[in-house]
């Protein structure tokens, strides 16, 4: 006879006749979205009271998966991927947390939050599909016991997971939601589990689990997304699980703000409702390294920028806005308290004063992403074939050209190609999923050396193209004649030790003591910006961001190294601001969940 199995602890999060109930007493959940990831570990505990001072009760983060194993069966928790360190400075701050643990997160982060490794081998994530979900299995074997002992009914600040996120804006299979729910609960997951989806009707039905709470993301309509959830979960409590007051940024278009006024007055409207919110973002942080996503109008890839500041209350850097304000004056009676007795703001930190510095001269672009052994195949390799992730490949192969000019065809181009001839810079090509990228190569009637060094801008992370491969999917052609054997070169840039880079153009700023600084590297090029060694990320001649934040951890006293990979125009020097610049502003206001193209502001 097999023994009943002992019951586990009581969430200290339930709901009674439409109110959250929190060990008995009625409770609203007020909480403010941060990443852990998006964030120096060493400014973790500066941000937290910053998000305390605010007025939440709560603080929610994603996991992203990809982000603790990029290296299959290799996975890290170590340093800026110490969830449970974060999550314990939250609650030592007197922060109830929310996790999301995905797998997949969106979040602007590139797959979703999903490893390549993973979308390298399954057609279906986000499904039954076996391959998937035998993953994801292992993945919550290792990442739940960093979070299961930090539950509430364990003594700790967790009070709530969510069950993947907004996966009515994407699938339909209710049996995967169904397993990913008792995955969870097997793995001992005992607080509130809760869903959140879009609020219409196809995004709510396919997104929700019978015995889970239902929740809403949007940006504005408040009443609208009320009024949906309690006609299809009449009697559970109204909770927001993003509210966005701001949003985020592609290369090549405006930065995204959004009023305070117009913020706080949506604020005030779910407070109003008897709602409970998250606020995302309460602070952004920054797209470090390569971990920036990207979207897809339908025709082009959309990468989204190094910056997450999000235009949220508590900038990328820490300093607080009009929005922080406001949103006091609302939070603060909406917990029983004023505004005087909630937590202090923790000091400014200092920043750097205005200098700059020349850039060495360095080698030629070619030179430095082709060190190291080539792979060598008839035809053009994919990242994933490659076992790349991101950064740049090298495609390398010999033509025939005829005497008159021919047309260099490239198909299934993902994203962007710099093309060189016998060594010489052609031109760039650039995805188009409607026509091939094509560029006109001249006559030699000679055998010359064609390079086309690939670069992936960021895996889409929503939508039915999440997954998708990088590099060259497709043939390349002269003219109607196929390309083939090609030596691959790999530059995995977020992987480079660029000390030990000869001819990598660097330069040297002199600063008295660490602090904020926020890099610019001025003219029209596009660049990786690495400082003392770490990738700060992209940097693109068009904008609309047009400085780096640099988080006074990665500073030095004395002598700080600044280095740049120039994708074309070389740049001449560095400058250091106190001051961020994230170029031309519009006003944007989202009404549909976080990524859906084409959707248009209301505000």
């Amino acid at each position: 006879m097999t023994a009943a199995k002992e019951p586990g602890p009581t969430p200290a999060l339930t709901w009674h006749e439409g109110e959250f109930v929190r060990h008995g007493l009625p409770h609203r959940i007020l909480s403010g979205s941060i990443h852990h990831f998006r964030i120096h570990p060493d400014l973790w505990e500066d941000r937290l009271r910053r998000v305390a001072a605010t007025g939440f009760n709560t603080v929610d983060t994603y996991v992203a998966w990809n982000f603790h194993e990029p290296d299959e069966g290799s996975p890290d928790f170590t340093g800026p991927r110490d969830l449970a360190r974060f999550v314990t400075i939250a609650g030592d701050l007197g922060l109830d947390v929310i996790v999301r643990p995905g797998p997949y997160i969106c979040a602007e982060w590139t797959n979703g939050g999903l490893p390549s490794w993973l979308t390298a081998r399954t057609r279906a994530p986000r499904s039954t599909d076996p391959v998937y979900q035998d993953a994801v299995a292992r993945w919550l074997d290792v990442l739940l016991p960093h979070i299961v002992p930090l539950q509430a009914g364990h003594g700790g600040p967790v009070v709530a997971v969510q069950v993947e996120n907004e996966y009515g804006s994407y699938g339909d299979d209710a049996a995967h939601l169904t397993w990913l729910r008792q995955a969870l609960l097997d793995r001992g997951v005992t607080e509130l589990l809760y869903t959140a989806d879009g609020p219409t009707e196809v995004m709510l039905d396919a997104g929700m689990i019978d015995g889970t709470l239902a929740s809403a993301t949007f940006g504005s309509r408040a009443e609208e997304a009320h009024t949906m959830l309690r006609s299809r979960r009449p009697g559970e409590p109204f909770l927001c699980a993003e509210f966005w007051n701001g949003w985020f940024d592609h290369w090549g278009e405006n930065h995204h703000v959004r009023s305070p006024e117009s913020a706080a007055a949506t604020l005030r409207e779910i407070i109003d409702l008897g709602g409970s919110v998250s606020v995302y973002m309460a602070h952004g942080g920054t797209n470090f390294g390569l971990w920036a996503g990207s979207n897809h109008d339908g025709r082009r890839i959309q990468p989204t920028v190094t910056s997450y500041d999000s235009d949220a209350p508590i900038g990328e850097d820490g300093r607080v806005s009009e929005k922080f304000r406001l949103y006091r004056d609302i939070l603060a009676p909406a917990t029983g308290r004023t505004v005087d007795e909630l937590p202090a703001l923790p000091a400014t930190g200092s920043r750097h004063a205005f200098s700059s510095a020349p850039l060495s001269r360095g080698a030629d672009l070619l030179p430095l992403v082709t060190r190291g052994p080539a792979t060598h195949a008839a035809g053009p390799l994919s990242f994933e074939e490659l076992g790349v992730d991101t950064g740049l490949v090298t495609y390398r192969s010999s033509v025939t050209l005829p005497s008159h000019d021919v047309h260099l065809t490239v198909r299934g181009l993902h994203d962007r190609a710099y093309v060189f001839l016998d060594g010489r810079a052609l031109g760039m090509l650039d995805r188009d999923d409607a026509e091939p990228a094509v560029l006109t190569l001249p006559g030699l009637d000679a055998v010359a050396e064609l390079t086309l060094v690939v670069e992936a801008l960021g895996r889409v992370n929503y939508g039915p193209l999440l997954g998708e491969h990088k590099g060259i999917l497709g043939g390349v052609q002269v003219d109607r004649r196929l390309v083939h054997g090609w030596d691959h070169h790999l530059a995995p840039l977020d992987r480079w030790d660029v000390h030990d880079l000869d001819g990598i153009p660097h330069a040297d700023l002199e600063v008295e003591a660490p602090a904020d600084g926020w890099l610019a590297v001025p003219g029209d090029g596009d660049r990786f910006v690495w400082l003392n060694g770490t990738l700060l990320g992209r940097l693109w001649g068009r904008g609309p961001q047009r400085r780096l934040y640099a988080p006074s951890p990665l500073w030095r006293p004395g002598t700080n190294q600044v280095t740049v990979l120039g994708h074309t125009r070389p740049a001449t020097h560095v400058e250091v601001h106190p001051d961020p610049d994230f170029g031309p502003s519009e006003e944007y206001v989202e009404s549909l969940p976080t990524g859906v193209a084409g959707a248009s502001a209301d505000g």
